[in-house]
């Protein structure tokens, strides 16, 4: 099993499809709509003419610019609010990009720190076998022996693979605790995103725990598939 980020990764320019396209304009995201998938985060200001920093969570990072419909907003669970993309540009290592509406340094530092999302709608599909991140979260992680492990709370990326980070009950007097699961053929058995299920080869005697306190979270990225 592999790990790779989403968006079509066919070599072309995402900055220059941007630019190719017409300017849009800004509205509000229907609630009816899916939960957005983050993308990325907006750093700061780049000049005084209303260009700004990304933070890109996809791979490789400049692909987030392909996408010409951001969703923003201040928390992951919050009131998402629909720009449209019409510029963008790399100017290694920052991504920069203009949205519709936002001209000038004191707008751009107004949405400094919030989320990039878009909509599942704009995500390529994937290949049987294959699952976002996004996927994954929310997943009840549950041994070959039916014994429940969990809830898949988040990903992390290692370089060798990535690791589920799976959310255990609270203990009486202890705190939340976590079980960390690699993203491998030898741990993951059966993947059912319909069922809100995830089956796993692992021991629940030998599951290892760490605090919750204790783990990095370093990754939010929804924009990331697993296959």
């Amino acid at each position: 099993m592999v790990a790779q980020h989403i968006l079509d990764n066919d070599g072309t320019d995402a900055a220059a499809d941007i630019n190719a396209g017409a300017a849009g304009t800004v509205d509000e995201a229907d609630d009816a709509t899916p939960a957005p998938v983050i993308v990325g985060k907006i750093s700061a200001p780049a000049g005084v003419k209303g260009w700004l920093k990304v933070h890109s969570f996809t791979r490789p990072v400049a692909q987030i610019l392909r996408y010409r419909r951001w969703l923003l907003a201040g928390r992951r669970d919050g009131d998402w609010r629909a720009f449209q993309v019409t510029a963008a540009r790399e100017q290694p290592p920052k991504l920069l990009a203009k949205l519709a509406g936002v001209d000038d340094r004191n707008t751009v530092d107004a949405l400094a720190g919030r989320w990039i999302a878009v909509a599942p709608a704009q995500l390529e599909a994937l290949p049987p076998g294959e699952y976002y991140w996004s996927d994954l979260i929310g997943l009840t992680v549950v041994n070959q022996d039916g014994v429940e492990l969990g809830v898949v709370d988040h990903l992390l990326e290692t370089g060798a693979n990535d690791v589920l980070v799976v959310r255990q009950e609270r203990r009486p007097g202890a705190g939340a605790q976590e079980l960390l699961l690699p993203w491998s053929p030898h741990a993951i058995v059966e993947v059912d995103v319909a069922a809100g299920r995830l089956r796993v080869d692992w021991d629940a005697a030998d599951a290892a725990t760490v605090d919750a306190t204790a783990t990095v979270d370093a990754s939010v990225d929804g924009a990331r598939a697993a296959g």
